[in-house]
């Protein structure tokens, strides 16, 4: 464990050198999470008031929300762990006395959770401050959407561990990953919320892992989903979470064996 914890710890000190990157995150967070506003709101105005059970304050807890976690959630399905397969280097991974799989999703954790320091966070308060958003009373959502959150970030990184393990089988994974860029996005609830999504492609979106890594926790941190609901979700993330790490442990067995590195 104390490896891991290393490697988390590398992770997240990596990510911080990159501050002006930061930075132009959360310039772009701020950009975008004002025109979803503007749009978002008109839809809720032209609907009443209220759409698919989101007022205006709901809403734009949503758009800020999942503005703020779009720097930690990995919906690009980019990894190093696919150009180490892609230049073999993956072969030296495999000769270090870690675990491949662990290690790697470990340390995209580590980058991912830095993120929400410089973008997430802010995102959000620039959202409370300028817009106005509902939020949860009670420190018990605050806690139980923190957990949320944090299972989010780390079913994306063992959801995208896959992508990049599919390189042991394939000679370029580039248009698998900008298929999962589009189809991560959308039923994760990037662009609008699930909830409004026609009842057949909302319980499409619901049978993938997608949900768990903003939609639930967006829900959950909002306050929309609270009680039992809430707890739900969570257990919806930890069998996501669960049945993701199983995968990647499966592929990375059979990939190793695959393994197939030329040239000195």
């Amino acid at each position: 464990m104390r490896t891991y914890l290393r490697l988390l710890v590398a992770g997240f000190r990596r990510q911080s050198t990159y501050r002006l990157a930061a930075l132009g995150g959360l310039v772009a967070n701020t950009t975008f999470g004002l025109l979803k506003v503007a749009l978002l709101f008109a839809a809720v105005d032209a609907a009443g008031g209220e759409l698919s059970g989101y007022d205006a304050g709901e809403m734009s807890a949503y758009i800020w929300i999942s503005q703020g976690l779009l720097g930690s959630v990995n919906l690009f399905g980019r990894t190093d762990m696919a150009a180490r397969i892609k230049d073999g280097d993956v072969a030296v991974d495999f000769l270090r006395p870690v675990d491949v799989h662990l290690a790697s999703v470990t340390t995209e954790v580590g980058r991912s959770v830095f993120a929400l320091l410089p973008r997430g966070l802010p995102s959000v308060l620039i959202g409370a401050l300028v817009v106005g958003m509902s939020l949860p009373d009670g420190p018990a959502a605050y806690a139980l959407g923190a957990v949320s959150v944090l299972l989010g970030i780390v079913v994306s990184a063992t959801t995208v561990y896959l992508v990049a393990v599919a390189g042991f089988w394939l000679v370029e994974t580039r248009g698998l990953e900008i298929l999962y860029m589009v189809v991560s996005g959308f039923f994760a609830g990037l662009f609008v919320p699930i909830r409004l999504f026609p009842d057949w492609l909302h319980a499409t979106a619901s049978a993938t892992p997608f949900p768990s890594m903003m939609m639930y926790p967006v829900d959950v941190l909002s306050g929309r989903v609270d009680g039992a609901a809430a707890l739900g979700l969570v257990g919806l993330q930890l069998l996501w979470l669960a049945a993701t790490l199983g995968a990647g442990q499966l592929a990375t067995r059979a990939g190793r064996r695959r393994l197939e590195v030329q040239g000195g």
